[in-house]
């Protein structure tokens, strides 16, 4: 594990191995923490994704593929989200993502023969169905899948649903789940899309084109484990948006790529992570691959 912005170690890096391509994930992804130290959030995911692009170039590597974010939408007026939907990141995390999209944008009109593919993540959820991977966050979760999974392996006592008075279907807010595997086989689609030489800077939408809301997530969750998630219903939280979900009708036609599970098959997966290492990979008997 290497620190993007230390320029000495992936110069090093390139120079020992020939690179084809760069899949870009590293980053900080908390809002929250985003909003309270926004410095650092700057500092790692923007220099850092300069850093990464100033040797991919000294070494002739002109292929990537970017981690960006549905927080580019901020809070969308419409949906679903298309990638032609006004861009209005309400945090500095989103802005990271909304910066380095105009970055990589601008990398590319200035030098052709730059590919970069954009990757608007939705919400991704869900473990490898071998419950050998799957993920363990430092800390109090920042996202509603890991939480839920503490609480069913009794790690915390209840899950804070914030906002219950939405205008959704049951009150709580809805959001584009989208499985892991799927994700990662729309990183592979995107890769082969590079070949491509008609391809310049293209931005797609990763999610399943349907919203889910909060409780339903929770409610598959409790089918898929047979545990019963306590609630506690709170205020909503400020900056969280009502209804955000994705059109992948672009990644569908261009990448050949379209997302095939569902939650029940994402609750399924994540519990047996979840049951299988309660304390993630600190778990005792973990049968994680990372220690």
């Amino acid at each position: 594990m290497v620190d993007l912005r230390d320029r000495s170690v992936i110069q090093k890096l390139f120079a020992e191995t020939k690179f084809d391509a760069v899949i870009h994930f590293a980053g900080l992804k908390a809002v929250g923490e985003s909003v309270e130290k926004p410095l650092l959030y700057y500092d790692n995911n923007v220099i850092g994704t300069i850093t990464l692009l100033e040797v991919m170039a000294a070494h002739g590597c002109k292929n990537l593929v970017f981690s960006s974010s549905a927080t580019v939408y901020g809070w969308p007026k419409e949906v679903p989200c298309t990638e032609e939907s006004p861009l209005s990141a309400v945090n500095p995390y989103g802005r990271t993502k909304l910066f380095i999209e105009e970055i990589c944008r601008d990398v590319h009109h200035s030098d052709p023969e730059w590919k970069i593919i954009l990757l608007r993540y939705f919400n991704p959820v869900g473990a490898h169905p071998s419950g050998h991977i799957g993920e363990d966050p430092r800390g109090i979760p920042n996202n509603l899948m890991p939480f839920v999974q503490q609480v069913a392996v009794g790690r915390r006592p209840a899950l804070t649903v914030f906002g219950n008075d939405y205008a959704t279907k049951d009150g709580t807010g809805v959001r584009d789940y989208i499985h892991v595997v799927d994700l990662a086989d729309g990183h592979i689609a995107a890769l082969r899309k590079l070949s491509d030489p008609k391809i310049g800077c293209e931005v797609y939408n990763l999610g399943t084109g349907k919203g889910t809301s909060v409780l339903e997530m929770v409610n598959a969750f409790e089918r898929a484990s047979g545990k019963k998630i306590p609630l506690v219903m709170a205020g909503r939280r400020a900056g969280d948006a009502e209804i955000v979900y994705a059109s992948t009708k672009k990644a569908e036609r261009e990448l050949n790529w379209r997302a095939r599970y569902g939650i029940e098959e994402m609750c399924r997966d994540q519990w047996n992570w979840a049951s299988k290492n309660p304390y993630g990979y600190g778990s005792p008997e973990s049968n994680g691959v990372m220690k």
